[in-house]
C-alpha cells in the first residue's frame, strides 16, 4: 500500500469493501438455510466478487484481488452452466468454501484497516479454490499455477503488445487465421503460462468481450464445451473475430482490463468486398421493422447484443461520521445563537409593533432550527439490522462447530440508533449469543425432547424503542439459569459480599457479570473463562444504558440491554453550584425534593445519608465533590436530587434547579484528556443558549469515585 495513498480514497474502499462483504455474508447465510443457491445470488456473488477484484486491483491489494478473482472464475462457471448442474456434495462443498473464502477476505479487510502488510502465502487457497473448479467443470487437470502478480499488471503488458501491432516475446506468430470470411480482422490472444483451464480462462475473456455489444465470433469455437482444446489455447492462443475495426477497437478496451492474458496482436485482413457492398450485405439481414437480433449460436460463438439502459439514480449516498459530527455542531451553534438573539434584552427597546414583528419571525426561526436539529439527528440514525445479520453468521458456525440444531429468529431489526452506539452494541451481542449457544442451549434434541421442547432450540434477538432508549434482548429457550449454581460457584470464589439468604434473585442473576465469573466447568472455545459478560456489562455502560438478566430454570434466559438512542443529545436538568452550572441527564433522576438537616444521619466512617422509600441513600455534595465556592452549604438551603444509575442510588446536593432542557453532547477538549475527567464523574460539556458552558454530569461514575472510593 502506497504510504501517500489518499485517506479519502481509502476510507471509500474500506467502507464499500466491508458493506459488500456484509451483504456477501447475509446472502451465503440466507441460502444455505434454503439448502441452495438461487440465481439472482448467484449472480449477485459473482459481481461482489468483480467488484472487489476490480477495487482491491486499483488499491494494489494483491492478495483480495487474486482470491476475489478466482472466487469470480467460480461463480463464472456457476452462472454459465447453471447451478442446478451442481449436485448436493458439491453445493455443501461450495458453501464451506465461501464462507471461509469470506472469512479470508474480511480478515485481509482488517489488516488494511489496521495498516498490517498484507498475505503474500496464498498459494494453498488459491489452489483449493482453483481445485473445486477443475472438479464441478471436470477440467482436465493444469500445471501448478505460478505465483500471481499484481492482477492489473498483465492488462498493462497486454496493452503495451498491442500498441506495437506485434506479438509479445514467446508468442506464437499466427501461421493459420481461422476459416470467417466475413472478418475484417482478429485478435490473436495469448494466456500467461500455467494459468490452468485455459479454455474456461479463454471463455470468460469472450463473455467480457460481451457485454461491450459488439458482433465477434471466437476460435475455438468449441472452448466452452470441449476440455481438449486447453491445451490448444495454451500453445496457440484463441482468436476473437471483428467484422469491422470499429467493434474491434471497443472490445480491445475490454481485453486491457482482463487478468491472465499474457499478450494480444491485432491482425487486419484484406477483403476483396468493397465496404459499401460490406454494409449493403449487413443491411440486406436486417428487418425494417425492428433490429434484428443476433445469432444465439452458441457453436458459432456470436454475442447477443445487450440492451441499453437509462442510468439509475442513486437514492443512498455515504457520508464520513466526520461530517456529521461537523453539522451537528454547526446545528448546535445555530440553536445557540437563536436562543441568544431572541432573549436579548435589547429588545424591549423595541417599539411594540417592531418588537411583535420580530418575535413572529423568531418563532418561524425557532420551528425552522428545530427541524433542522432533528433532521442532523436522524442522519446518524442507521438500522441495527446490519449488526443483528451478523449474529446470523455466528450461529450458523457455532451449530457446526457444536452440533447443535439452533435456529436464530430476529425481531426489530429495522430499529434505528446512533451510529455511534451500532458500533459498540456489536461486540456485546456477540458474547451473549455466544454464550446462549454454547451453554444455554441443550447439548442433544433428544436432550430437549425430554424436556417436552421444540427439537430444535431457538434463540430470539429483538431491538425495539421506548421514548428516549432502545431495548436489546436476547432470549434462549434452553437450561435457564439455576440460583443456587450461581450462588455456589459465587461463593467457591470470594465474590459474596453478604449472606446467601440475603441476596434477591436479581442479585444472584446480577452475579454473572461480575469479571471471572462462569458456570461452566471446563473452558471451551467460545466461553468458560469468565471474561464474557462483564464485558457486556463495561461496554453497555460505557454508552450509558444498564443490563439485566431474567431466567427460569428449565425454560430459558433472557437478557436484556436499555442504550439511549443517541448520544449526542441529552435530555438533561441544568443545576447551579455556586458560579457553575451542572446537566443531569434526565433519564438518571428520580426525584428531587428538600430536607432538614436532622433527616441526614451518618454512618459509621461519618458519610452523610438520607432516608427515601424505606431505604438509606449516600448524599454527595457536588461543592465539597469538585471543590466549588459557594454560600449554599446548610441542607435546608440546596436541594436533593434522587438519581440513578443501573443498580447505583445516591442523592446528589446542589444549590438550586434551573429547568429541563434538551442539550448537544459536546465531547471534552483534546488537551483535557490528560486529566482523566470521565473517570471523575464528567462525560462531555455543552453551550447554552447564553452562551455559558455546562458540565454534563455521568450519574454512574460519579457514584464509583464519590461512593465506592471515598
Amino acid at each position: 500500500m502506497s504510504s501517500g495513498m489518499d485517506s479519502s480514497i481509502l476510507d471509500t474502499y474500506l467502507y464499500e469493501e466491508n458493506n459488500l462483504l456484509d451483504q456477501l455474508d447475509e446472502m451465503l447465510v440466507a441460502d444455505e438455510k434454503n439448502g441452495d443457491f438461487s440465481t439472482d445470488d448467484v449472480n449477485e456473488i459473482f459481481r461482489i466478487m468483480h467488484t472487489i477484484k476490480g477495487s482491491s486491483a486499483m488499491m494494489e491489494f494483491n492478495s483480495i484481488s487474486t482470491i476475489a478473482h478466482h472466487i469470480e472464475d467460480v461463480f463464472f462457471y456457476i452462472r454459465d452452466k447453471g447451478i442446478e448442474t451442481l449436485d448436493p456434495e458439491h453445493k455443501k462443498e461450495l458453501f464451506n468454501l465461501m464462507f471461509r473464502s469470506e472469512d479470508y477476505l474480511r480478515s485481509e479487510i482488517e489488516k488494511v484497516e489496521q495498516g498490517v502488510p498484507l498475505s503474500t502465502d496464498i498459494d494453498a487457497f488459491s489452489n483449493e479454490i482453483n481445485s473445486f473448479l477443475k472438479k464441478i467443470s471436470g477440467a482436465a487437470p493444469a500445471q501448478p499455477e505460478a505465483s500471481q502478480a499484481a492482477p492489473a499488471a498483465s492488462g498493462a503488458a497486454a496493452s503495451g503488445a498491442a500498441a506495437s501491432g506485434a506479438a509479445a516475446p514467446g508468442a506464437a506468430a499466427p501461421a493459420s487465421l481461422p476459416d470467417d470470411k466475413d472478418a475484417a480482422c482478429f485478435f490473436h490472444v495469448f494466456l500467461e503460462e500455467g494459468v490452468g483451464m485455459e479454455n474456461l480462462r479463454a471463455y470468460m475473456i469472450v463473455n467480457a468481450v460481451r457485454e461491450c455489444e459488439v458482433t465477434f465470433r471466437f476460435y475455438p469455437s468449441d472452448m466452452e464445451t470441449d476440455p481438449d482444446t486447453s491445451q490448444k489455447i495454451a500453445e496457440n492462443g484463441f482468436f476473437l473475430a471483428f467484422d469491422s475495426s470499429e467493434d474491434a477497437s471497443k472490445a480491445e478496451g475490454i481485453l486491457k482490463t482482463q487478468n491472465h492474458i499474457r499478450s494480444y496482436e491485432l491482425v487486419n485482413v484484406p477483403k476483396a468486398a468493397s465496404p459499401a457492398k460490406a454494409e449493403e450485405k449487413k443491411a440486406s439481414v436486417s428487418k425494417p421493422t425492428a433490429p434484428a437480433p443476433a445469432s444465439t449460436d452458441t457453436a458459432a460463438g456470436k454475442a447477443a447484443p445487450m440492451l441499453s439502459h437509462a442510468p439509475v439514480k442513486q437514492n443512498l449516498i455515504s457520508v464520513n461520521l466526520m461530517k456529521l459530527d461537523s453539522l451537528m455542531d454547526i446545528v448546535g451553534e445555530i440553536v445557540i445563537t437563536e436562543s441568544m438573539v431572541t432573549s436579548s434584552p435589547e429588545l424591549n427597546l423595541l417599539p411594540r409593533d417592531n418588537r411583535d414583528n420580530f418575535m413572529k419571525s423568531a418563532r418561524q426561526l425557532r420551528k425552522l432550527t428545530n427541524d433542522l436539529q432533528d433532521i442532523a439527528m436522524s442522519l446518524r440514525m442507521v438500522p441495527i439490522s446490519g449488526v443483528f445479520q451478523k449474529m446470523n453468521r455466528i450461529v450458523r458456525d457455532m451449530k457446526q462447530s457444536l452440533g447443535k440444531d439452533v435456529r436464530l429468529t430476529i425481531v426489530g431489526e429495522d430499529t434505528e440508533v446512533d451510529k455511534t452506539i451500532v458500533d459498540n452494541i456489536q461486540d456485546p451481542i456477540m458474547h451473549i449469543v455466544r454464550n446462549s449457544m454454547d451453554h444455554g442451549i441443550e447439548e442433544t434434541a433428544q436432550e430437549r425432547i425430554a424436556a417436552g421442547k421444540d427439537p430444535q432450540g431457538e434463540i430470539v434477538l429483538s431491538a425495539s424503542h421506548t421514548s428516549s432508549e432502545v431495548v436489546i434482548s436476547i432470549k434462549d429457550d434452553g437450561y435457564g439459569m439455576d440460583p443456587q449454581k450461581i450462588l455456589e460457584k459465587a461463593r467457591s470464589k470470594n465474590m459474596l459480599t453478604k449472606p446467601d439468604s440475603e441476596y434477591s434473585q436479581k442479585e444472584i442473576l446480577g452475579l454473572i457479570m461480575l469479571p471471572g465469573f462462569s458456570t461452566n466447568t471446563e473452558v471451551t472455545e467460545y466461553s468458560g473463562r469468565g471474561v464474557g459478560m462483564d464485558v457486556v456489562k463495561k461496554n453497555v455502560e460505557s454508552l450509558g444504558g444498564i443490563v439485566s438478566v431474567s431466567s427460569t430454570y428449565g425454560e430459558g434466559t433472557t437478557i436484556s440491554m436499555k442504550i439511549p438512542l443517541t448520544l449526542a443529545i441529552v435530555d438533561g436538568m441544568k443545576v447551579t453550584v455556586g458560579d457553575s452550572i451542572f446537566t443531569i441527564p434526565i433519564a438518571n433522576i428520580r426525584q428531587s425534593f428538600k430536607v432538614k438537616a436532622d433527616q441526614v444521619i451518618k454512618d459509621e466512617y461519618g458519610n452523610e445519608m438520607v432516608e427515601r422509600v424505606d431505604h438509606f441513600y449516600p448524599i454527595v455534595r457536588l461543592h465539597s465533590f469538585y471543590h466549588l465556592p459557594t454560600e449554599v452549604t446548610q441542607m435546608e438551603d440546596g436541594i436533593l436530587l434522587w438519581v440513578e444509575a443501573n443498580d447505583r442510588s445516591y442523592c446528589l446536593f446542589v444549590d438550586d434547579l434551573i429547568g429541563e432542557q434538551q442539550v448537544v453532547v459536546k465531547p471534552l477538549p483534546a488537551f483535557l484528556s490528560e486529566f482523566n475527567l470521565k473517570d471523575h464523574g464528567i462525560t462531555g460539556c455543552t453551550i447554552m443558549g447564553d452562551g455559558n458552558i455546562s458540565i454534563i454530569l455521568d450519574i454512574l461514575s460519579l457514584y464509583s469515585i464519590a461512593v465506592e472510593n471515598a
